[in-house]
């Protein structure tokens, strides 16, 4: 707006200044050369004016910039700090609850590894338990055969009791003959069993 009467005193003294060429006069020319240079400093001191004031409008304007980028970037600054405490504390989180499971699979590994040695304890166990059963079972056979061994022995004296003495020595020969043949028999065949078992 001011820039609009700057221009139009500058319109003013120019038409004064060519009004008053014509005539050659003077005075007109006097008072017209006054009004043309008032005309002047008026529209000059009118553009400095609002040279100014825009100026004093920019600088305010880059005042609430600054004021502006300077709140933002508080905000900024706060959302930043609040969003690496954030992350901070998920990877401070993660940590534990990595440490934790580290630990959780430590205990179950060292669980695995007591109840593995368990089970091979009972195996050797179990193993040795076989082998003491297998070792009375034969303890077992070999009594029963001492046993019938036995039975034979006095199955064959009771027999050489009931006969009559015909010729004592022949017959007690005979008969101890007859014993050891079936005791050689009966080892003979536990022997290849035990080998076996």
């Amino acid at each position: 707006m001011r820039v609009t009467v700057a221009v139009a005193l500058m319109g003013v003294a120019t038409v004064a200044v060519l009004a008053a060429l014509p005539t050659q006069n003077a005075l007109l020319l006097s008072v017209a050369s006054l009004v043309a240079l008032g005309c002047g400093w008026a529209a000059a001191r009118i553009v400095y004016s609002e040279l100014a004031q825009s100026r004093r409008d920019a600088a305010t304007d880059r005042a609430g910039q600054a004021q502006a980028y300077r709140v933002m970037f508080e905000l900024r600054a706060r959302e930043h700090a609040e969003f690496t405490t954030s992350i901070t504390d998920k990877l401070a989180r993660g940590a534990k609850e990595i440490t934790s499971l580290e630990d959780t699979v430590l205990s179950a590994e060292k669980r695995a590894m007591e109840a593995e040695a368990r089970v091979q304890r009972e195996a050797r166990r179990a193993n040795d338990a076989q082998e003491r059963v297998h070792e009375l079972t034969e303890r077992v056979d070999e009594l029963e055969l001492a046993s019938a061994e036995r039975a034979d022995e006095l199955a064959i004296w009771n027999a050489g009791a009931d006969t009559p003495d015909v010729d004592g020595e022949l017959v007690a020969v005979v008969d101890l003959l007859a014993w050891e043949e079936r005791v050689a028999a009966a080892h003979q065949q536990h022997t290849p069993e035990q080998k076996q078992a």
